[in-house]
């Protein structure tokens, strides 16, 4: 079986309607250079008279989609209800993924479209670390078992430091 990288769901606001020349270059850029592949990429606008546009895309071919549709809808089986889980879950994702179901349906489309702000939008990106397949593989191959992770933005490195800081001044004040 293929290895899957990490996966990383990311969703971030606009105050504009549209998505700048910049962000699409750039996307493009570490999408050709192998550093992510997107899995599924969802733009959604709402302009100034609460009309809506969407845009949804992905880097997978109809074979890769199925086997990750089945990998993850496995994952999540196997975690809600063991090995049966597994089983139908892959069974579900698989084929939620060949009726072209990344993820979210028309009804979660429009309840995040209805809950924008006119002239505004929203992009939901879920994408593969491709750069830490090799490491990832190296991981496992040396019985290494991931314990934990996670990402911290440098706005919550900042929300660390002025926490500290009000502790800090508290303390000093007591």
């Amino acid at each position: 079986m293929k290895t899957i990288g990490p996966l990383q769901l990311t969703v971030i606001g606009f105050d504009s309607s549209s998505v700048t020349s910049e962000i699409v270059e750039k996307l493009r850029a570490v999408r050709e250079n192998g550093s992510i592949r997107v899995i599924d990429l969802l733009f959604v606008a709402k302009d100034e008279g609460g009309r809506i546009t969407t845009m949804e895309t992905t880097d997978l071919t109809k074979e890769e989609a199925m086997h990750f549709g089945a990998v993850i809808g496995g994952l999540i089986g196997l975690g809600a209800a063991g090995e049966a889980g597994a089983v139908a879950g892959a069974l579900e994702g698989a084929v939620a993924v060949a009726e072209r179901d990344l993820g979210l349906s028309s009804s979660d489309i429009k309840l995040l479209a209805d809950d924008l702000p006119p002239d505004s939008s929203a992009l939901i990106v879920l994408f593969e670390h491709i750069w830490a397949l090799e490491l990832k593989e190296a991981i496992i191959n040396a019985n290494g078992v991931l314990l934990a992770q996670g990402l911290i933005s440098p706005e919550a490195l900042m929300g660390v430091g002025e926490e500290l800081a009000a502790c800090v001044e508290a303390a000093e004040e007591a």
